[in-house]
């Protein structure tokens, strides 16, 4: 899970999915998928919203993962407390510029290998980023 909005709300709602997501392993014997546990922090956050008592959580969040066949999957959470199914996106200043960047250079061929994958995330960082490559940090997790 990747965050952007108030750190203290994002640990409160990764507690809350990792403690689910034990109980759902004990109770069905079955590990959770990606999209269950989107729709449980979704659920989470709108009861936050709905309720007098509690301030709404303010973050968005990604969460990706793989499924049981091996499918990676990629949902986006928004303050408003609404899922959604992507491909490939962002939370930064300037997203639209990364988007249209995105819909324009998004093929299975730009992604075929780790390396080009690198690279159009590279290229598609570098139209928002102000001072070209020196601000960026990459970290790629296998």
């Amino acid at each position: 899970m990747a965050f952007a909005g108030l750190t203290a709300d994002a640990r409160r709602v990764i507690n809350r999915a990792y403690t689910e997501r034990q109980i759902h392993r004990l109770t069905v014997e079955v590990p959770v998928t990606v999209e269950y546990m989107t729709l449980y922090i979704a659920s989470l956050k709108q009861r936050y919203t709905q309720s007098r008592s509690c301030r709404p959580f303010s973050i968005s969040a990604f969460i990706v993962g793989f499924d049981f066949d091996g499918t990676p999957r990629l949902y986006q959470t928004n303050p408003s407390d609404t899922y959604h199914a992507w491909m490939a996106n962002v939370i930064v200043r300037g997203a639209k510029c990364v988007h249209e960047f995105l819909e324009k250079n998004y093929t299975d061929e730009a992604i075929e290998t780790d390396d080009l994958t690198i690279k159009l995330v590279i290229r598609a960082l570098l139209e928002v980023v102000q001072s070209g490559g020196k601000n960026m940090e990459l970290v790629v997790m296998r």
